[in-house]
């Protein structure tokens, strides 16, 4: 196998990585619309096993990846006489990295501990459901934009609703997904870190790579927009 093979193959395992993200994504939407629509509980489970699923493929992937990219530094670093066989080589890597392989892996993967963040946020809300008896969806939705306070609704940044909020999974704290990605720029050009912009908050190197969508805050923020 050619470096310029290797090369071809690493950038379809990666294309086939970006797949499995959006399939992620989609579980989770799929998820939170069962729990939000009161399905049976083996229902929720069932897409959390597929969520393992992708977590275990994510997981293949990346060491395919790595195995991959170890072998071709490893080659030009050493400079042999003879091309070893790379495919071997590059084998030999993936299997060792396999056999270490633990369940606890696949529940750090990231997109999956979002999943479980989100599906757990998503069944307190419903909660109240339960507690509201008779009263019709409109008074529902109403009660559950009042215990999230208007305060969860306004962008420290724009002292705007928002949009499309996201969360930092550092401080915990909710931004307009463009008002924050904005100033982290802007602060990175400037070559100097973002400071988070909630009031009294002491995190003081926020980064893309820290946010994620509120997907439950969307979901109220859009049923208040209805109405």
């Amino acid at each position: 196998i050619s470096f310029n093979a290797i090369d071809s193959a690493l950038s379809s395992l990666k294309n086939c990585q970006s797949y499995i993200n959006s399939g992620m994504d989609v579980a989770t939407q799929v998820a939170l619309d069962l729990v939000e629509s009161f399905n049976d509980e083996e229902d929720i489970n069932n897409m959390e096993k597929v969520m393992l699923e992708y977590a275990t493929m994510d997981r293949e992937l990346n060491h395919y990846i790595k195995a991959f990219e170890e072998t071709i530094n490893q080659v030009k670093r050493e400079k042999p006489e003879n091309l070893p066989d790379l495919e071997n080589l590059a084998q030999e890597k993936f299997l060792e990295m396999e056999s270490k392989n633990r369940d606890s892996d696949l529940e750090r993967n990231e997109k999956y501990m979002y999943f479980k963040d989100q599906l757990k946020e998503m069944k307190k809300q419903c909660s109240l459901f339960c507690d509201h008896g008779n009263d019709t969806i409109e008074q529902i939705d109403e009660d559950i934009a009042v215990t999230r306070s208007q305060t969860n609704f306004i962008c420290p940044i724009t002292q705007m609703t928002m949009k499309r909020p996201v969360r930092n999974k550092v401080c915990g704290h909710i931004y307009e997904e463009s008002a924050i990605l904005e100033m982290i720029q802007t602060q990175k050009q400037k070559k100097r870190k973002a400071r988070c912009p909630k009031m009294g908050c002491s995190h003081d190197d926020v980064k893309a790579s820290d946010l994620v969508p509120d997907e439950i805050l969307k979901r109220v923020l859009d049923s208040q927009k209805k109405q």
